[in-house]
């Protein structure tokens, strides 16, 4: 036999330009290609955006209404481990009950501006002269209403230090306002409902 060192290459070509070869099974018949690793990756990847996005949308606003449902329930119904995080703190609770166990004249406001609106119709068109009056009267309640609300702040704020120390009244906890705002309300309208029935029952 006689060598030729250019077969080994030519066979080489060969073999690179031949189509692959499916592997035949014990029936003769080819098997499926084995995928790619990528294609293999690929398809075990899920999205992070669900394909439906308006029902995905939809869902989720539905949950966040049926929390927003049953946390207004629990403030009604005085269910204190079903209300908002913000409503469960300490010295919140301290808050509300401290309010609710006062005389607030802030929370007769509303009432009192409908009576004088209505007053104000009669004396303008009846009495005209007593007009000034009734303009003195209701400012003086607004000032009245107001030095109530600052001095009931002052005695409970001192008590919130004294409990809860200076964090109850920082800047970030809005205590002030939220103290504020709860005695501008008539009691059977406040959320949380007023754990109390009567007043003149102070939190300890």
């Amino acid at each position: 036999m006689t060598w030729n060192p250019f077969k080994r290459s030519e066979d080489k070509e060969k073999t690179e330009q031949a189509p692959a070869q499916q592997p035949e099974n014990s029936n003769g018949k080819k098997n499926r290609p084995t995928p790619k690793m990528k294609d293999a990756q690929a398809a075990k990847i899920r999205p992070l955006v669900p394909k439906d996005r308006k029902a995905s949308n939809r869902a989720a606003r539905q949950k966040m209404r049926a929390k927003q449902d049953a946390e207004y329930d629990a403030m009604k119904t005085g269910d204190l481990n079903h209300m908002p995080k913000s409503e469960r703190i300490d010295y919140r609770i301290y808050i509300r009950d401290y309010v609710d166990a006062r005389w607030n004249l802030a929370e007769f406001m509303m009432p009192f501006v409908i009576i004088m609106l209505f007053a104000s119709i009669f004396v303008t068109s009846m009495y005209p002269q007593l007009t000034l009056w009734l303009m003195i009267i209701m400012y003086a309640y607004f000032i009245v209403a107001i030095i109530d609300i600052a001095v009931m702040w002052r005695g409970l704020k001192k008590k919130l230090i004294a409990k809860y120390g200076e964090k109850s009244v920082a800047k970030g906890t809005r205590s002030g306002s939220y103290a504020w705002s709860r005695a501008m309300q008539m009691r059977r309208w406040r959320l949380p409902r007023p754990r109390t029935q009567k007043r003149g029952e102070w939190p300890e």
